[in-house]
């Protein structure tokens, strides 16, 4: 399987974790923790209301969909936008560790963390072969 194939599985997997996670972060009720969270830290402009929250989220996921065709495709600014990807979804992950140990407890949206940590890595290094790839190519 050739890089670029690679890395489009890659997007798609992390897309469909993606995906997962936020249905995890729904069933489990992340703004009760979110809000009150931003309100601690006196940013109540950052505080959501569940639709504009989830709105938001399916258009990402959906704009992940659209942007993997281009990723199929090879496209060159794919490369970054796989790491920018990448890199988002795997401090995502992190942090819903970070607080969950913080916490001593399990918080929403971390029992599908460690999935996103595995599928961002899996992008960031499908990116990678595929950057290593066109480099040696040209």
């Amino acid at each position: 399987m050739g890089p670029n194939r690679r890395r489009y599985l890659a997007w798609l997997l992390l897309s469909a974790v993606f995906a997962v996670h936020i249905t995890d972060e729904t069933a489990t009720h992340f703004l009760d923790l979110w809000n009150p969270a931003v309100a601690a830290m006196r940013m109540p402009a950052i505080q959501l209301a569940f639709p504009l929250w989830i709105t938001l989220l399916a258009l990402a996921v959906i704009g992940s969909l659209i942007a993997s065709h281009w990723v199929r495709r090879g496209t060159w600014w794919t490369v970054p936008a796989s790491y920018a990807f990448a890199a988002l979804m795997f401090s995502n992950g992190a942090a819903h560790l970070i607080f969950a140990i913080h916490r001593h407890a399990w918080v929403s949206g971390s029992i599908t963390s460690p999935l996103l940590l595995i599928a961002s890595l899996n992008l960031w290094l499908s990116a990678r072969a595929s950057l290593t790839n066109s480099l040696t190519e040209n």
